[in-house]
């Protein structure tokens, strides 16, 4: 197995200054080349390959136990693949950490002020005292979280604190952002205006992101490119292109036919999927036994 990620050192570009532009990439940000990771005698993820663009608005979807975890963690480090190859391309000249990750559950340290979780990475990184200052004002206020710096997490709602995971992955500003399910425990409103905010920030800074969701609305309303997994063993199933216009707007683009037929599009494809992933738990279940 070889399994290739391009650590970097810190970068201390200011906020102000503009996103890289590379001309159209002959490489792209992330290789992905027959991907596999078994657990034991489980096969999680089978044989995944895929090309993420530079700037890229990358998302997932599959059934629940397909892999779409596993496979993010992979990219962040955190799991090893059983095999396969995953290629980063770093920019010549880049000093910036590879990748950042905002998870499905609560992740900022409780014994933290919302100013020293968003400011984490950075302290990490030994950035100076300015830039600190500098990074986690711009993102603290584009979250607006400004006036809760010396807020603790248990003072915050659940939204706030997703907030803050959001503020602090930017502020340490990764070539690469991953997030698994950020919004999925939240409420409709609460959901729909973090959605805003991350497209917001993300059309600011041009980041690879690489989205895990249940939700193929949030999906298309996200999304550059959607990648549909297949029920365990994860396998790639389709990619569906999103073709709408930027900036996005989820109330009007929902009375909108394209997006009407690029939602059904995706549904149709993962309905049989998700139907399998319940069959495979169905047999998994030991009668008389609750799962």
């Amino acid at each position: 197995m070889s399994l290739i990620m391009t650590a970097s050192a810190p970068n201390l570009r200011a906020v102000g200054e503009p996103a890289e532009r590379r001309p159209q990439a002959a490489r792209p940000a992330i290789r992905i080349s027959d991907l596999q990771k078994s657990f034991g005698a489980l096969v999680a993820i089978d044989h995944v390959s895929v090309d993420i663009e530079p700037g890229e608005f990358f998302v997932i979807v599959g059934p629940s136990g397909c892999g779409k975890t596993t496979l993010l963690r992979i990219l962040a480090g955190l799991e090893t693949a059983t095999a396969g190859t995953i290629e980063t391309d770093t920019p010549a000249g880049s000093d910036r950490p590879e990748n950042s990750m905002v998870f499905q559950g609560e992740s900022i340290f409780p014994w933290m002020t919302v100013w020293n979780n968003a400011a984490y990475g950075l302290r990490m990184r030994n950035a100076p005292a300015a830039v600190i200052k500098e990074r986690v004002g711009h993102y603290l206020d584009a979250t607006g979280l400004t006036r809760f710096a010396d807020y603790y997490p248990h003072q915050l709602s659940g939204g706030m604190k997703q907030r803050v995971s959001i503020a602090r992955a930017f502020a340490n500003d990764p070539e690469i952002l991953l997030m698994d399910e950020p919004f999925s425990a939240l409420d409709a409103q609460n959901k729909l205006l973090l959605q805003e905010e991350l497209l917001r920030i993300w059309d600011e800074q041009k980041k690879t992101v690489v989205f895990i969701t249940h939700s193929v609305d949030e999906a298309v309303f996200l999304g550059d490119r959607i990648m549909v997994m297949t029920a365990q063993p994860g396998r790639v199933k389709s990619f569906v292109r999103v073709p709408l216009a930027r900036p996005r707007n989820l109330i009007e683009l929902q009375k909108a036919p394209e997006f009407g037929e690029l939602v059904h599009r995706i549904w149709s494809g993962l309905r049989d999927e998700v139907q399998r992933a319940r069959e495979q738990e169905n047999k998994d279940v030991v009668p008389g036994q609750r799962k």
